[in-house]
């Protein structure tokens, strides 16, 4: 499968889920030399009362963009598997008061070689993801760290 395919099969699986529709979160790119995802979603359909992003559409924005890296990760190498997110850590760091758009990437001191060596000899994996949501002028208005874990099915 080509990565465009395999972008609109992720964003196809993301739509299928009814709290993710709800969000209207889409891809907003995939750098595969920088070895990222980003997504976006708007604000209008994720606003709290105070007129800037919800932080639980913050968090989910951030989950996703992750699930969604290593999920494409296991399609590149050919297998079949089933991504959960095992931990996270999140930091609100200033209001976002503008359309919601989250980038994941490795996280520093994690790689893929170890991750595709384990799910290729056991049939699970785990890796570290770091994700964060850019404020307009150039800040950081919320990030993620989290490890996923990566079950082959079958």
């Amino acid at each position: 499968m080509q990565l465009d395919d395999e972008l609109r099969a992720l964003d196809a699986h993301y739509r299928s889920m009814p709290p993710v529709a709800a969000m209207d979160i889409a891809i907003a790119g995939r750098d595969v030399e920088a070895d990222t995802l980003t997504l976006r979603a708007p604000l209008a359909l994720n606003v709290n009362d105070k007129a800037c992003a919800f932080g639980g559409s913050l968090v989910s924005l951030l989950t996703l963009a992750g699930w969604g890296l290593v999920t494409l990760r296991c399609h590149q190498l050919g297998i079949d598997a089933d991504v959960f997110v095992a931990d996270s850590e999140i930091r609100y760091l200033a209001p976002l008061y503008a359309d919601l758009r989250a980038t994941a990437a490795l996280a520093d001191g994690s790689g893929w070689a170890p991750f595709d060596q384990a799910l290729r000899s056991r049939g699970r994996a785990r890796v570290r993801i770091a994700a964060s949501v850019p404020l307009p002028d150039g800040g950081i208005a919320t990030t993620l760290r989290a490890g996923y874990a990566a079950i082959a099915r079958g």
